[in-house]
């Protein structure tokens, strides 16, 4: 199979490599990628996010999300017969992983992948494992919502976007920070209200900062209230009695299973950018740095 792996000596940072097909172990399965989207993490890994100066490269595939059928199952995984339509979110860097999702063939444990609805579009439905459960496992510790109200930074992104919808749906107010041409999508989304500065912001019970505004977006939180954000280790001191909390995705079939049943149903929405092929992957990679598009790239086979 073909498979995208970092290798910090080429010009983009990756190469296409060829590997031997894999085969799933027991509780497994194999995943023939119909879409692997391309998420900011990606880009995290090629710039060597968390490996040492100097420390020697370690070999690492890229992509996280993946959508398309199951071709080969462990004789123990009863629930997804050959030719299901799954998606899942996958780890590179996982002991079951031959590679990452950007590849024509990906391992994952049966308990990580969700049927995949009619109605959604395979290539859209890559798009919605990292982003989703993302958002959804950062929201849970705040609970319900009770009518309170939520700031929700970087509100129009891949995070963002999913979690103005399940915290309208956990019956948070939410007040959703953008751009002033992503205000009808945010309201579409569950919004109260769009705003697109935080100037005079103030007095939420929670912050969900997707946009890493950090200290700024701390301001807009009240005393005692709550300040999550997605990226440990980069999150701001605590002040004035507020809760700092950030938070790791991790795999979640059954609750993708529901997820994307909200997608199909119209409730959340996937969001596509553009697709294009393995061979010519860097030009996702380039545009995803190069920011101000809404929805995620999509590689191909």
């Amino acid at each position: 199979m073909r498979a995208l792996f970092v290798k910090e000596s080429e010009p983009n940072g990756f190469r296409v490599e060829h590997l031997p097909d894999p085969e799933p172990a027991a509780g497994q399965v194999r995943i023939k990628m119909v879409g692997a989207a391309v998420n900011p993490a990606d880009l995290n890994i090629l710039n060597g996010y968390g490996r040492q100066a100097g420390a020697p490269e370690v070999r690492m595939g890229l992509g996280l999300d993946v959508a398309g059928f199951v071709d080969m199952a462990a004789p123990d995984v009863q629930d997804l017969p050959i030719g299901t339509r799954v998606a899942a979110l996958t780890f590179p860097h996982a002991p079951y992983s031959a590679a990452g999702a950007a590849a024509e063939y990906v391992i994952v444990p049966a308990a990580h992948a969700a049927p995949v609805p009619d109605g959604i579009d395979l290539l859209d439905a890559s798009t919605v494992p990292l982003n989703s459960l993302t958002a959804d496992q950062l929201l849970a510790p705040l609970g319900p919502g009770g009518g309170r109200s939520m700031l929700i930074t970087g509100a129009a992104g891949g995070i963002g976007g999913y979690a103005v919808t399940l915290a309208a749906l956990a019956g948070w107010g939410v007040t959703a920070l953008g751009r002033t041409s992503d205000a009808e999508f945010l309201l579409r989304a569950g919004a109260v209200k769009a705003i697109d500065s935080l100037e005079g912001v103030t007095g939420f019970h929670a912050v969900l900062d997707t946009a890493q505004l950090n200290e700024a977006a701390l301001r807009a939180v009240r005393d005692e209230g709550n300040y999550v954000g997605v990226f440990p280790g980069r999150e701001p001191a605590s002040e004035r009695g507020i809760a700092i909390s950030t938070g790791v995705v991790v795999p979640d079939g059954h609750r993708l299973r529901e997820l994307l049943a909200l997608t199909s149903q119209g409730t959340l929405e996937a969001r596509r950018a553009d697709t294009v092929p393995l061979s010519d992957a860097a030009s996702a990679y380039q545009a995803l740095r190069n920011g101000g598009q809404r929805g995620r790239w999509v590689l191909t086979p």
